[in-house]
């Protein structure tokens, strides 16, 4: 008999994603990957799978989905409200970031997320997925990745193989980081800008608006001014780059953002800021601070070594 989870909700954003599809953004292929790294390397961990095995990311409200087949170790990384439902209908609170056992007839429920934006659900032995380019990730607006390069619908069916259970079950403390300050560099066009306004980014408060996806967060805030050109010539750009339309609102440029831009950039999110980054939901206040390569390099230092402890 097969082994799968059918979709009865696909939840708002639910998409399968690994560590990304890296070599391709010449071509204009982005990326991609999960949002949020240490979160997707913790459920992988509670499940007993290599730290790059694919897992169903979920933003805001997670899907709901029936097990048929093999009872399978699981796990829910992040802040996560979620209920398991036994085949008898008795309804069980799930506890994030450790690891449970589901059985055939079994439903899980992720309800929302709670004071966050992603979450990840991991199985042990992980999915059974097809790889475009090395990668699972679903890249959506390109059509690219696992479940044909589309966002989970209902009634479809996830499969995954199962040779053995791993029985181990786990449990991880994360510290969540609520500050709202997110660590920045100069972005290549800094000196296109107002001194002023230079100052008003790294000092005043902007607010996260609804108008934000897994390309790009928009922020609205003290109009930034710039002094030399609104537009340049398109190049290359990476997640984490903040870039200044024509209106003065910044643009944080997140995992599937374009691969290249016209926009000038003011600043870019350093690495080890850029999974509280993403986490921060709609009305969110933001405060930037300017940090040089020492201390990002640093940052990322011990980041590394956060994720690699689990």
């Amino acid at each position: 008999m097969p082994n799968y989870f059918k979709i009865l909700r696909p939840g708002i954003n639910s998409t399968f994603q690994d560590l990304g599809r890296f070599g391709l953004q010449h071509l204009g292929i982005v990326p991609s990957g999960c949002m949020d790294k240490s979160l997707f390397y913790l459920s992988n961990k509670l499940v007993g799978n290599k730290i790059s095995q694919g897992a169903l990311e979920f933003a805001y409200q997670g899907p709901l989905l029936e097990l048929t087949g093999e009872s399978v170790l699981a796990a829910v990384s992040g802040k996560v409200n979620f209920n398991i439902i036994n085949k008898n209908g008795e309804i069980k609170k799930g506890a994030s970031n450790e690891s449970f056992i589901l059985f055939s007839g079994d439903k899980i429920d992720i309800i929302s997320t709670i004071n966050s934006v992603y979450g990840y659900f991991s199985i042990f032995g992980g999915f059974r997925l097809e790889e475009t380019k090395e990668s699972i990730s679903t890249l959506v607006r390109a059509k690219i990745g696992s479940n044909n390069g589309e966002k989970l619908k209902t009634n479809e069916k996830i499969f995954f193989n199962t040779s053995k259970r791993e029985s181990k079950k786990n449990k991880f403390e994360f510290n969540f980081e609520d500050n709202n300050t997110i660590r920045v560099m100069q972005g290549l066009q800094f000196d296109y800008f107002s001194k002023k306004s230079q100052g008003d980014f790294f000092s005043k408060e902007y607010k996260v608006t609804r108008l934000t996806d897994r390309m790009g967060m928009r922020l609205e805030g003290e109009k930034i001014e710039n002094i030399k050109s609104k537009n340049i010539k398109s190049e290359g750009i990476t997640k984490g780059s903040i870039q200044v339309p024509g209106d003065g609102q910044p643009i944080v440029l997140l995992s599937d953002h374009p691969t290249i831009g016209g926009y000038p950039k003011i600043a870019n999110v350093i690495t080890a800021d850029y999974d509280k980054l993403v986490q921060k939901t709609p009305e969110s206040k933001l405060k930037f601070k300017l940090v040089d390569l020492s201390v990002a390099e640093s940052a990322f230092q011990l980041y590394t070594k956060k994720i690699n402890s689990f």
